[in-house]
C-alpha cells in the first residue's frame, strides 16, 4: 500500500524541520545540556506529571510541547503540525463514526440480544466480553464500553450477579478488541502513521488482525475460563438502593405554620440554608411534583421529600423550621406550646439524638416516578475537580445531585463540598426528556435507568453502508485511512445519522490535544538522538542474547508505561525507540513496531492506564489494587501469545 493511499499529506520528522533545531546544546555557563539530555528532562517531567495526575493529561502534553519549543527542541513553526497529522484526524473521525453507530441503533440491537443469555455466569462473560471484542475492532474501544456498560449492569441486576465479576472483564475485553484493526485503538493508528513516515508505507486496515485476533481470542478464553475468578466479588453494588442506601437517607419534612420556609421557592430555600440539599419532590394536597419541576412558593402543610442526614436535619429545623413528620406526630402527643427556647440544654441534646435516630430509622420512602438515574463520571468530564455549585447543576443542566459513590461506597460528606473525580458514580434526578442531553454535556455515562432504544431502520442501514464503503476504499487503496474515515463521518453528519452537535461532542478533545501535542515531542526524541541512546543501551544489554529477548524487554517497558500514562502517549514515545532498535540489529522494523502497538494497549494493571478501566472503577466497586490481580496474568498471556505471533507474521 502506497504512502499516499494511507494518509493525508503531513510533515514527517525529516520534512518538518525538527532536525534543524536551532541549538545543539543549552549552555548555562557552569552546565552544558545536550539536546538529547533536554529531551529526557522534558519527558521525565511529563511522565511525572502524568503519574501525579494533578493536571489533566492534555494540559500536561501541551505544556511539554510548549516547553520543547522554548528549549529549541521543536521549531516554533512546526509546533502545531500535530493537529493536522493523519493519526489525529483518523482518531477524531473514528470517534464520530462510533457515536453514529450508537445513535443509529446498530449496537442497541446487539445489546438487546446480550440480555437474553440467562443466569449462567460463564455464558454471560462469554457473550459480554466476546461482543465487546468484536465491537472494539470496528469502533473506538471506549465508545464500545460506554454502550455495553449499562447492559452489563442491567444483566447483573436481573440475575442477581455481582457486577464486579462482569465489569473488569468487560473493560479488559474492550482493550483486547482494539488490537484487531487499524481503527480499533489510537496506538494502532499512531504506529501505522509512524511507519509511513519512516518507510513511506503505512500498515493497512487489517495488518494488525492476525496478531490482534490471536491475542484477543487467547485473552477472551483466559478471562472467561480462569480470569474472572481473580476479580473481587463485591456485594451490594447491583442496584441504586443498595449502592447508595437511598431509602435510609430520604426523609419527609413538613412546612409548619411558623416555618421560615413558608413562602420560599426551592432555590430560595437552598440560598437560605447555604447548602445543596436536593429536594426530590414536593407533596401538596396528596399530589406529588418532582423537585426539579416545582417552581412555586412553599405553603403551610407542604411535605418535602429530600435527601438529608442527621446533621442536615438539625440544620433544616434550626434555619428554616422544617421538621421530620415522625417527629411532629411525636410532639403533638405532648404540649404543643413548648418550644426550643424553653428547653434546657440537656433536652436539646436529647432532641438532637431523637432526630439522629429518626434519620437512621426512617422507613423507606416511595421514590417511584422521581426519575432517579445513576451515571459514572468519565475521564474527559467537565465535572472533574469541580463542585456542584461551580457546575450549577440545577440551573444550567436541570439536575439534582442526590448522592455520590466512590470506590464502591457512598460518600458521607456534604454534597456541596464534594469535588468530583473520574469514576465517581452519581445518583441524579432530572427530567426524563433532558437527562440524556445533560449527561452528555457533562461527560457522564448513564448506568442504572438507561433503556435500550432501537434506532431507525433506514438510518441503521445507511450507517452500516457508509462504514462498509469507507473500509472498502481503504482496502483497495482508493483513499487514505484519514480521508476515508473523515469522508464517512462527514456523510453521516450530512444525512442526519448523527446531529452536528453530537458529532462535535463525540470528538474527545483531551485525547486530540494529547496526540497533537505529543507527536512533535516524540519526533524530538528521535531527532535529538535520545531514542538512539535508549536503543543503544538496550542493544548493549541484549548483545549476548537473541533479538527476541530485546523484543520482550521492549514489550515490558511499553506495557508498564501504558499503565501510568495514556496509551497513545506510550505509543508515541516508544515508536522511535523501536525503530532505533530494529536499525541497531539490522532487522525489519515491522516486528518491533508491532510489539509497541500490542503492548501499548495492554494497560491491565491500574485503573488509570486507560479510560475503560476508569469507567468501571465506581460501578464495579473496585479498588486501585484490584486491577493487577487479573491484569498481571492477562498481560503475561498476551506477551506469551503476541511475541511468537509477531515473529510468525512479521519475521525479522
Amino acid at each position: 500500500m502506497s504512502a499516499e493511499d494511507i494518509s493525508v499529506e503531513s510533515s514527517s520528522a525529516e520534512s518538518s524541520g525538527i532536525e534543524d533545531v536551532s541549538i545543539e546544546a543549552l549552555d548555562l555557563g557552569w552546565l552544558t545540556l545536550t539536546s538529547s539530555t533536554l529531551v529526557f528532562i522534558v519527558l521525565g517531567l511529563t511522565l511525572a506529571a502524568f503519574i501525579w495526575g494533578r493536571f489533566r493529561y492534555d494540559l500536561v502534553a501541551l505544556a511539554a510541547l510548549l516547553g520543547s519549543v522554548m528549549l529549541g527542541l521543536v521549531p516554533a513553526e512546526s509546533a502545531f503540525t500535530g493537529f493536522g497529522h493523519p493519526a489525529v484526524i483518523t482518531v477524531a473521525a473514528v470517534l464520530v463514526l462510533s457515536r453514529g453507530f450508537e445513535r443509529s441503533g446498530v449496537v442497541d440491537i446487539i445489546a438487546n440480544q446480550v440480555l437474553k443469555v440467562g443466569e449462567n455466569l460463564l455464558l454471560q462473560l462469554l457473550v459480554l466480553v466476546g461482543t465487546i471484542v468484536l465491537l472494539s475492532g470496528i469502533m473506538n474501544n471506549v465508545g464500545a464500553l460506554a454502550l455495553l456498560l449499562p447492559v452489563a449492569m442491567r444483566l447483573a441486576r436481573e440475575h442477581n450477579t455481582s457486577p464486579s465479576l462482569l465489569l473488569m472483564p468487560l473493560a479488559f475485553g474492550s482493550l483486547l478488541g482494539g488490537l484487531t484493526t487499524l481503527i480499533g485503538t489510537p496506538p494502532n493508528i499512531i504506529i501505522s502513521s509512524y511507519r509511513r513516515d519512516v518507510t513511506g508505507e503505512a500498515f493497512s486496515m487489517f495488518s494488525f488482525s492476525p496478531v490482534g485476533i490471536a491475542v484477543a481470542l487467547a485473552g477472551l478464553a483466559f478471562i472467561v475460563l480462569i480470569g474472572w475468578r481473580l476479580t473481587p466479588k463485591r456485594s451490594g453494588q447491583a442496584s441504586t438502593d443498595e449502592m447508595f442506601d437511598t431509602a435510609n437517607y430520604l426523609v419527609e419534612l413538613k412546612v409548619g405554620e411558623e416555618s421560615k420556609a413558608k413562602g420560599l421557592t426551592l432555590q430560595q430555600l437552598c440560598d437560605e440554608l447555604d447548602e445543596t440539599i436536593p429536594v426530590l419532590a414536593v407533596v401538596r394536597d396528596d399530589n406529588r411534583r418532582a423537585g426539579y419541576n416545582f417552581h412555586g412558593a412553599l405553603e403551610e402543610g407542604d411535605i418535602l421529600l429530600l435527601e438529608a442526614g442527621p446533621d442536615e436535619l438539625q440544620m433544616l429545623e434550626d434555619k428554616v423550621g422544617l421538621s421530620a413528620i415522625a417527629e411532629l406526630e411525636e410532639e403533638s402527643e405532648g404540649d404543643p406550646e413548648v418550644n426550643d427556647a424553653e428547653h434546657p440544654a440537656s433536652h436539646k441534646d436529647a432532641d438532637k439524638a431523637k432526630k439522629k435516630d429518626a434519620a437512621q430509622d426512617q422507613k423507606p420512602v416511595d421514590t417511584e416516578g422521581l426519575q432517579l438515574i445513576e451515571a459514572v463520571v468519565r475521564n474527559d468530564s467537565m465535572m472533574i475537580n469541580r463542585s456542584v455549585r461551580q457546575l450549577r447543576l440545577n440551573h444550567q443542566f436541570g439536575l439534582h445531585l442526590v448522592a455520590v459513590a466512590r470506590d464502591g461506597g457512598r460518600l458521607k460528606q456534604r454534597l456541596r463540598d464534594i469535588r468530583f473525580k473520574n469514576g465517581d458514580v452519581l445518583l441524579l434526578q432530572g427530567s426524563e426528556n433532558e437527562l440524556s442531553d445533560s449527561l452528555a454535556s457533562l461527560g457522564c455515562l448513564p448506568l442504572a435507568s438507561r433503556e435500550l432504544h432501537l434506532g431507525q431502520p433506514r438510518k441503521l442501514a445507511i450507517s452500516i453502508a457508509i462504514f462498509a464503503l469507507a473500509i472498502v476504499a481503504m482496502l483497495f487503496d482508493l483513499l487514505p485511512a484519514a480521508v476515508a474515515m473523515s469522508t464517512a463521518a462527514l456523510i453521516s453528519l450530512l444525512i442526519g445519522v448523527l446531529p452536528l452537535r453530537e458529532g462535535y461532542q463525540a470528538i474527545d478533545g483531551p485525547v486530540i490535544v494529547l496526540l497533537a501535542a505529543m507527536i512533535p515531542v516524540g519526533e524530538a526524541l528521535e531527532t535529538s538522538g535520545g531514542a538512539d541512546l535508549i536503543a543503544n543501551a538496550l542493544l548493549g544489554f541484549g548483545s549476548d542474547w537473541p533479538v527476541v529477548v530485546t523484543m520482550i524487554v521492549l514489550f515490558l517497558l511499553s506495557m508498564l508505561l501504558s499503565n501510568v500514562v495514556n496509551n497513545a502517549a506510550a505509543a508515541l514515545l516508544m515508536a522511535p525507540i523501536a525503530v532505533s532498535l530494529a536499525n541497531g540489529f539490522d532487522v525489519s522494523l515491522d516486528p518491533f513496531l508491532m510489539v509497541v502497538a500490542v503492548s501499548a494497549s495492554c494497560a491491565f494493571l491500574t485503573p488509570i492506564g486507560h479510560q475503560s478501566n476508569t469507567l468501571v472503577l465506581g460501578p464495579g466497586g473496585y479498588r486501585f489494587g484490584d486491577y493487577w490481580k487479573l491484569g498481571l496474568p492477562l498481560s503475561l498471556v498476551v506477551l506469551v501469545v503476541a511475541i511468537p505471533m509477531i515473529l510468525l507474521v512479521w519475521p525479522l
